[in-house]
């Protein structure tokens, strides 16, 4: 289970990477392997200011449908368009290829609220 220590992490098994006021989020490689190969990603919400916890897409995998919680609350100022005609990125490279949006982060006192890598690596058994 590859649980880079650079990263932050939510309960919804999300990752963040941070960097200034500006975010990139993808899943771990822990919820690509639950949810199987990943066909479809979609983020309807480009453009939008969101809170945080609030839904910002959707990842469809063989078997389920889950929604993608915002970590932060901001703006999402990118797509990663590859994810259209690619999806299995997600499932093949989780923390490269296989980021899902950026956002431009509105209350930055949220990342102190963020899990580091031993907090997930608890929270998932690892």
């Amino acid at each position: 289970m590859n649980i880079p220590a650079n990263l932050k992490y939510t309960k919804d098994h999300e990752w963040l990477s941070i960097e200034g006021d500006i975010a990139t989020v993808g899943i771990t490689d822990f919820a690509q392997s639950e949810l199987g190969d990943i066909v479809y990603v979609e983020v309807e919400t480009l453009d939008e200011t969101l809170q945080k916890d609030e839904v910002f897409g959707t990842v469809e995998a063989v078997k389920t449908v889950s929604d993608l919680f915002l970590p932060l609350s901001g703006e999402i100022i990118a797509f990663n368009d590859n994810l259209e005609s690619e999806p299995e990125h997600v499932n093949t490279d989780p923390y490269g290829e296989g980021w899902m949006i950026k956002i431009r982060i509105s209350d930055l006192d949220q990342i102190s609220e963020l899990m580091d890598d031993a907090a997930y690596k608890e929270l998932i058994g690892a």
